[in-house]
């Protein structure tokens, strides 16, 4: 029900060209949307006019058939549907699906067109469809060769066999979560020192960005990803990652978190600590760098966080 350009989708994505990153990015929901299928008797609206042949208007004409006429029992009846011709059709209902309908059928991915290829599957079988369905064994001793025609080929019917073999399968792989912690809900709930989970909402060369559920992402830079070498975030992670990150500095005030995935480590000393630099830990960190020579890796440390965050700050002023 989201404009995909809403959703973000990335720190550039108002400097590129809008009508093409919103046609690329209806093409793509639109794939993904066809691929799965939908179920005709559930769908709402925005999601019926993301199926190939589906224009709004005919979506809206869909749900109000259902909701006058009850539950669609077979694809057919599509054909019913005021402003849905057998173009449309033809081109729509192999992406529709029906649970418990008239034909099991409908609620495969086989296209309504191609169900005398089944038929002919199951004179050969003597099945009936519904012990046809999931039966891989059975289905695959067929040879796809014996069932196409001039107008249905050999590839055709290995894609019908296929979707018999798993009728209503979903291929998505399984959506991983961070689980984001109890009572963890704000950047004033961070504590230096924390251990916790999050996503990689984005990834630059000198870091990663990481979502804890606190609607501030925290920064893992570069040299904090990993305890070997780094010279961009990219080869370790990746947009979408499920990370666990240790906290190692807060600025509620300026919304600034430094994360580090290094989880051995310790956080960097609290201002007021003897040797630790006064004044806000960021710009305290990049002083001290810059004026002090070095003594061991924390002012290092301290200095690439401090310098990331000015990098993104910069980046966002332009």
């Amino acid at each position: 029900k989201i404009d995909p350009k809403s959703i973000g989708v990335g720190q550039y994505q108002h400097d590129v060209n809008q009508s093409e990153l919103a046609r690329t990015l209806g093409t793509v929901v639109e794939d993904c949307v066809n691929s799965v299928g939908v179920d005709l008797n559930t769908a709402s609206v925005p999601l019926l006019s993301r199926v190939s042949g589906l224009s709004g208007s005919v979506a809206k004409a869909v749900v109000r058939w259902r909701e006058a006429n009850g539950a669609f029992k077979s694809r057919k009846q599509l054909m019913d549907v005021a402003g849905l011709g057998a173009k449309t059709f033809e081109q729509s209902a192999g992406f529709l699906r029906i649970r418990g309908g008239d034909n099991p059928l409908d609620m495969t991915g086989v296209h309504p067109e191609t169900y005398p290829v089944v038929e002919q599957i199951m004179k050969t079988t003597g099945k009936p469809v519904a012990e046809l369905m999931g039966r891989a064994d059975m289905l695959k001793t067929l040879k796809p060769e014996l069932f196409s025609n001039d107008k249905f080929g050999v590839i055709t019917v290995k894609d019908i066999l296929t979707e018999l073999e798993k009728p209503g399968r979903d291929p998505r792989p399984d959506f991983k979560v961070a689980r984001f912690n109890d009572g963890v809900e704000d950047i004033k709930d961070l504590k230096e020192g924390m251990i916790l989970e999050g996503t990689v909402s984005n990834v630059a060369q000198f870091g990663a960005f990481i979502d804890l559920g606190v609607h501030q992402d925290g920064l893992v830079h570069v040299s904090q990803l990993s305890h070997k070498f780094v010279t961009d975030a990219r080869e370790v992670v990746k947009t979408g990652d499920i990370v666990k990150v240790k906290v190692m500095e807060v600025d509620v005030e300026r919304k600034r978190i430094g994360l580090s995935m290094k989880l051995g480590d310790a956080p960097p000393r609290q201002s007021g600590d003897r040797g630790a630099p006064q004044g806000n830990r960021f710009e305290g960190a990049a002083r001290g760098y810059q004026q002090a020579p070095r003594r061991g890796p924390e002012p290092v440390q301290q200095s690439a966080m401090a310098s990331a965050f000015a990098k993104l700050q910069q980046a966002k002023n332009r």
